[in-house]
């Protein structure tokens, strides 16, 4: 039930990992220039990876090469962009090319990682489950961490209830989020990170109980708006993304005109005090 962008970036000794799971071909596919920023010291990744490329074609590992194909994923810019992917059996044939200490450790975090995904397959329940040990292990309040979950729930239902409408994943549903986020916040997702001095880091996971309380507020009515509606073309669903955030955002000026104070916090989990152990969320 739960399968949020949580499967979007995994995490290796603290370090980001983007990763997409292909649900027909049941394979995971790994950012490989963030595999390489974890096995490397190379300040420029891209170029390491671009010089790996070349070698590997001169050493005769062209079908190594060739199966790395390009795949969008979030970038720190907070965009889509293209990135080489790999599965999982392609990086343990990367790896063995990288001289690295992590080479063994990282292989046995790929090979659970697989195997994590295909028990959640069958039983979605654990993913739940290790979310929240996830968020425990950074420090994250049990209150806090309820709230996240059942935003992640919120979200998926959202999602899909777009796929139901033609909407499509990547690029298509980063633009309705952002029509979402602007809509309730006036801010857009790009513009919300920077107030809060964020980068790689997840905008959620940096909100305080309440700007996730309206956040999942904002796309429980889109998606309810959605169904009543059920448009199929995707400006008449920006509308209703526009619709459905608005009515968060009402909520936002009545409590903030009762408070005398912004909803919209400029600080991250670290500088809130989300987190006990704030050293954790610096990957």
């Amino acid at each position: 039930m739960v399968k949020e962008k949580v499967e979007g970036v995994a995490f290796f000794e603290g370090k980001n990992i983007r990763r997409h799971w292909d649900s027909e071909k049941e394979l995971w596919y790994f950012s490989v220039v963030d595999v390489v920023a974890v096995l490397t010291e190379s300040i420029d990744h891209l170029a390491y990876w671009r010089k790996l490329k070349q070698r590997l074609r001169k050493e005769g590992g062209v079908e190594t090469v060739t199966k790395c194909h390009g795949l969008k994923m979030m970038a720190a810019d907070g965009k889509m962009r293209i990135t080489d992917v790999a599965d999982t059996e392609t990086l343990f044939r990367l790896i063995q090319s990288i001289p690295s200490p992590n080479a063994e450790p990282f292989k046995l975090w790929l090979a659970k990682t697989g195997y994590e995904r295909l028990e959640e397959t069958v039983d979605p329940e654990l993913a739940i489950n290790r979310a929240l040990k996830t968020y425990l292990q950074k420090g994250y309040s049990r209150e806090w961490i309820n709230l996240r979950l059942k935003s992640i729930e919120l979200r998926k239902e959202l999602t899909d209830e777009w796929e139901d409408r033609g909407v499509k994943e990547g690029m298509e549903f980063a633009i309705l989020t952002n029509e979402i986020t602007k809509a309730w916040s006036d801010l857009t997702v790009k513009q919300y990170k920077n107030v809060k001095g964020l980068k790689k880091e997840s905008l959620r996971d940096n909100m305080t109980n309440m700007e996730l309380v309206l956040n999942m507020l904002a796309e429980t009515a889109t998606k309810e708006i959605s169904k009543s509606k059920q448009l199929d073309n995707f400006e008449d669903n920006k509308k209703v993304a526009r619709e459905g955030g608005s009515v968060a955002g009402n909520a936002r000026k009545e409590i903030e005109s009762k408070t005398g104070k912004s909803v919209i916090s400029d600080k991250s989990a670290k500088e809130i005090g989300l987190i006990k152990n704030p050293r954790l969320l610096e990957d």
